[in-house]
């Protein structure tokens, strides 16, 4: 992979991770995060993968997500200095190693709070 497809990979995950955390409308008890980007060889297409916590709902934050892919877009084509800008497909991340992971380091977390109070 090449220097200009890491800068993009990086850029999109900054500017989407911060809109879905301040824009997107979802339930407090889902944590949804951008595991990764993935351009295409051509970087016309941006894949990027969504975790969601409870698992149970990840399909549903996915399909919402997809269904206000005009929205993110428009976002980036104006934030984003290249042209074109990759079209943005997301698509859920499967692996449940690294969702195990995060859930842990959560419930850590929030044990680690508990006991400080």
């Amino acid at each position: 992979m090449d220097h200009r497809t890491e800068k993009i990979e990086s850029l999109m995950q900054t500017i989407l991770a911060e809109m879905i955390a301040r824009d997107f409308q979802a339930s407090r008890e889902t944590i949804i995060s951008i595991t990764k980007i993935k351009l295409s060889g051509n970087q016309q297409e941006a894949k990027v993968y969504i975790s969601v916590l409870p698992d149970q709902k990840r399909d549903l934050v996915v399909n919402a997500l997809e269904k206000e892919v005009i929205f993110f877009q428009r976002a980036l084509n104006k934030k984003m200095r290249i042209r074109p800008v990759p079209k943005i497909i997301f698509t859920p991340d499967a692996n449940p190693a690294q969702a195990q992971q995060v859930e842990t380091l959560l419930e850590n977390l929030k044990m680690k709070n508990q006991s400080e109070k």
